[in-house]
């Protein structure tokens, strides 16, 4: 868990605590005195460790799980951040004990001495997943799932093939662009993808595998330029209605760091050259409103939004399962082989290559504005089921090991309240007691409190309608009414506009024309190779091992894409444009 809650530190060192524009943190909004805080009603980790093969390194080229998707919220919250269970990727660099990874002029090299000596926990990382993001501009209700990765020090990170993770609305920088979209029958806008209805604890699957889309390039140290690794981060999902590769990031997103710092200590050490490491999985409590009053009897009260947890009949909420870490031999070396005109690999992962590890888990703290929260471990704690899934055990359940309902959950919640989140507190001193609502004075108006709702934000933009030449334009799409632009409206309330690209034409790849290993040759077999993925792995097979227990979740069909006639395989759908969709119409704008 050491690697893992680190480098999720980051990310809250990096973004801050949370506050709309123009309102203060504890701003009176109601006639009643209530008073609203947008980012501190509650913050901690629930979490898992997970062991590791004696063969670390050897097993460090895949991992994976299945995580429950589910509506934690009913209604879309403005301001709310909370990760479900996801967990973090970094490059293995544990032969390094003191020479730092982040050079001068990255933001966690000038921002974070704590990290050091190594900054290790921070320098490149593949993270995302399922959650609700503050970021997020067309907010539904349920989750969605997102890649992210910070490849340079967390000066910038990248969320989609043409934006970040939800920091600003206009596409990456030519030169920072770095996920290629692989597949052809899959959007993946900037917004991150929806799910279809209302998910209540179903699974979905994913894994991120190092695939060998190209041979490695040697750069030329001596002049200051890296080499690149062969390693391409490759994000399978296993949905109901889709399995399959995505994306990936492309392996000079992890080098071209030592190049443009001139740092050669660097070369070789980041997620294209480098074993990945991956400690365990957590959800990540960052964002939350909060309410708060003070009862006639001068004691202050405060309520957070109804958060809700999938359990079954026995009071459990399984959260993740199986699981697994990856070897060369699971995937990488018979892809590789049929790279170099072996024999066609069909992508599923070979068990013999795969490692699945154990999970334990402790019970987790929860603060709220810095102060402690007491009483919330008498409601539910972390558990890890006989079957090995890991999740959440309420108190007084049928499962619950004390053989009584008598519990000090029962003190915070009714047994019909069970999978709730404790909603309301009491201040006492230094610490936040939690209460029944029962227990809460009505003249605090919290009650019949209700928290801010999202609206949807301004459109996410690219290029590509621009005069300025660029990524995006050359070569740009397939001309013509195949090529595009389509749109489709999703289940979010967004417009999605996208065109067909040739594969190695997508403005991902385009600032690396000319350098070596990408002359017209090397990007001719990389197209080619393509083509005979999309040919050979359909969206329908069983990439990762079927999960243990329960159902796969559905993505949002909208998402799903058939290629025009004459583009069935080598073009892949690029989004170019996100906004809100115009009230009316049809769920295909334009198909």
């Amino acid at each position: 868990m050491s690697n893992l809650s680190s480098s999720a530190f980051a990310a809250l060192v990096l973004f801050g605590p949370f506050t709309e524009a123009g309102l203060a943190q504890d701003a009176p909004v109601s006639p009643n005195a209530v008073e609203f805080s947008y980012g501190d009603g509650l913050h901690g980790y629930i979490g898992y460790s997970a062991t590791r093969p004696a063969g670390r390194a050897e097993y460090g080229f895949g991992m994976g799980f299945y995580s429950a998707a589910w509506s934690l919220i009913e209604r879309p919250l403005a301001g709310f951040q909370i990760g479900l269970a996801g967990a973090w990727i970094l490059p293995d660099n544990s032969d390094n004990r003191d020479t730092p990874l982040a050079p001068v002029g990255t933001l966690a090299r000038d921002n974070w001495p704590e990290r050091g000596p190594t900054w290790g926990s921070v320098f490149q990382t593949v993270e995302g997943g399922l959650g609700y993001w503050r970021g997020n501009r067309f907010r539904y209700g349920p989750p969605k799932f997102s890649m992210n990765a910070t490849p340079q020090c967390y000066d910038y990170e990248v969320g989609s093939p043409g934006w970040s993770f939800f920091y600003d609305t206009e596409a990456l920088p030519d030169d920072r662009l770095g996920i290629a979209q692989l597949s052809n029958r899959l959007l993946i806008p900037p917004d991150a993808l929806p799910f279809e209805g209302q998910p209540d604890g179903d699974f979905l699957g994913y894994t991120y595998m190092a695939l060998p889309f190209m041979a490695p390039k040697p750069g030329d140290p001596a002049k200051g330029v890296a080499p690149t690794g062969d390693q391409a981060w490759t994000c399978f999902l296993a949905a109901a209605n889709f399995k399959g590769p995505i994306a990936y990031y492309v392996p000079e997103t992890w080098s071209k760091i030592g190049t443009l710092f001139e740092e050669p200590f660097i070369f070789g050490r980041g997620l294209d050259a480098r074993a990945g490491d991956m400690g365990g999985g957590a959800m990540e409590i960052n964002t939350v409103p909060r309410a708060s009053a003070v009862a006639a009897d001068g004691t202050r009260y405060s309520k957070i939004p109804r958060l809700v947890f999938p359990i079954d009949e026995r009071g459990d909420a399984v959260l993740v399962q199986d699981v697994t870490y990856y070897s060369k031999a699971a995937l990488f070396d018979a892809f590789e082989a049929w790279r170099d005109g072996g024999p066609a690999c069909d992508g599923t992962f070979d068990p013999k290559g795969a490692w699945r590890a154990t999970l334990t888990t402790r019970t987790p703290g929860f603060d709220q504005g810095g102060k402690r929260l007491r009483g919330v471990d008498g409601v539910f704690d972390t558990h890890v089921f006989d079957d090995g899934t890991w999740g959440l055990r309420w108190s007084g359940g049928d499962s619950d090991d004390s053989g009584s309902g008598d519990t000090v959950g029962d003190d915070v919640i009714d047994s019909s309240e069970r999978g709730l989140f404790p909603q309301y507190y009491r201040h006492d001193g230094d610490e936040r007691v939690a209460v029944r609502a029962s227990d809460v004075p009505i003249e605090t108006g919290l009650l019949d409190y209700t928290f801010p709702l999202a609206e949807s934000g301004e459109p996410f933009t690219s290029p590509f309608t621009g005069s300025v030449p660029g990524a995006w334009t050359e070569p740009g799409p397939i001309a013509g009414a195949r090529g595009g632009p389509h749109q489709v409206r999703l289940g979010d309330g967004s417009l999605v506009t996208y065109s067909w690209y040739r594969f190695v034409d997508q403005p991902t790849f385009q600032q690396y024309r000319g350098l070596d290993g990408w002359g017209a040759a090397e990007r001719e077999q990389l197209q080619a190779f393509v083509e005979k993925i999309h040919r050979a792995w359909p969206i329908d097979r069983d990439f990762m091992a079927p999960p243990s227990r329960g159902e796969l979740v559905s993505l949002d069909p909208a998402l799903m894409v058939t290629p025009p006639v004459g583009l069935e395989v080598g073009y892949v759908p690029i989004v170019t444009r996100q906004e809100a969709a115009p009230v009316g119409g049809t769920d295909e704008a334009d198909e």
